[in-house]
């Protein structure tokens, strides 16, 4: 029912090839790179097909927001390449199923998606979050994360109720209906995704960074800078929606924080390296996570800030081994509020 919104054509005409080019793990030639990238575009097996570690790069890399990782996605479940082990796919797929225990009730704007996190209902507290209201479980979890496990079907299967369960909290009923999504990877869901496979979004999400930086700004009697370096890990799913990223030092000139210029910052940003984990490519998580983390550590910085959570506690622990402070990006902004 919901087909990928792609178009050979412009692959045809692209010179570049970027979308293989850039990628940080896959090494090709621009003339190897391009016919792989063909067979691709036919069905074919292509070496793109088992070399891809689902980082979601190539989809801010394109030019032409064609999105290849997404034909990756449908072309890796078509032939059954299960990137991470199967038994490992399966029961990620039963565990984070909805449950079916949302019940209709009003939700006051402005409202946080919590997504599937709730240990993280700590940091949506003081000053910042006054008059807001959370909403958070399995019946209104977004599922994109299953791109990692090219089970492009399983999002397709449930979106369209999930989305229907945000509905049933009537979002400001009879006007504008919107919510503050406190993840990358749901704001990239209803923003990207859901568009490039044609499936309707009945209302609008905001990012976080967006909320943080307007409410800050609201706030600006009350930060106290923090003056300090600050190293800041993009995760994957920070990729389906680039145009973001101005926030994050928008953000950082309010409360008084330097973004220090790194190597793996930006678009050249590294992955995590849990999904890396999780794939079992062992020695390449190591590499990936060594090279990041001196990254961070050479330009002096003292905290890393994080979004995603799944980012935030695969790598705390080694960010805090090199004397960096782990910390989410709401707290800092809490922080510099003196809280």
């Amino acid at each position: 029912m919901y087909e990928l919104k792609f178009d050979p054509a412009i692959c045809e005409k692209c010179k570049s090839c970027d979308c293989i080019m850039k990628c940080q793990y896959i090494d090709m030639d621009l003339e190897k790179a391009k016919e792989e990238h063909r067979k691709l575009v036919r069905g074919e097996d292509s070496e793109i097909l088992t070399q891809c570690v689902t980082c979601y790069a190539c989809e801010e890399y394109c030019p032409y927001h064609n999105h290849p990782f997404y034909l990756i996605v449908e072309r890796q479940e078509e032939k059954g390449i299960h990137p991470v082990p199967k038994p490992i796919e399966k029961s990620q797929v039963v565990m984070m199923a909805p449950k079916g225990r949302i019940g209709e009730k009003a939700a006051a704007e402005p409202v946080i998606n919590l997504c599937y996190f709730p240990m993280l209902k700590g940091s949506i507290s003081g000053k910042l979050y006054e008059g807001t209201s959370l909403i958070l479980g399995s019946d209104i979890f977004c599922n994109l994360m299953f791109l990692h496990f090219a089970r492009n079907s399983v999002i397709k299967e449930r979106l369209p109720a999930m989305m229907d369960n945000i509905m049933k909290y009537h979002l400001n009923p009879g006007g504008a209906k919107e919510f503050i999504c406190y993840h990358d990877e749901c704001y990239g869901t209803y923003t990207s995704w859901a568009p490039a496979f044609g499936m309707e979004v009945p209302f609008k999400p905001i990012h976080l960074f967006d909320f943080l930086y307007n409410r800050l700004k609201e706030l600006k009697s009350d930060i106290k800078p923090l003056n300090i370096k600050v190293a800041y890990q993009r995760p994957c799913s920070s990729r389906l929606c680039p145009e973001m990223d101005h926030f994050v030092d928008d953000i950082f000139e309010l409360i008084g924080v330097e973004r220090p210029e790194r190597e793996y910052d930006r678009e050249n940003a590294l992955c995590c390296g849990g999904v890396l984990e999780a794939q079992q490519r062992f020695d390449l998580t190591e590499e990936n996570q060594t090279k990041n983390i001196e990254d961070m550590k050479a330009t002096g910085a003292t905290h890393c800030v994080f979004n995603c959570p799944f980012c935030f506690f695969t790598l705390m622990g080694k960010v805090s081994e090199k004397g960096m402070t782990p910390i989410l990006m709401s707290d800092l902004c809490r922080m510099a509020l003196g809280e």
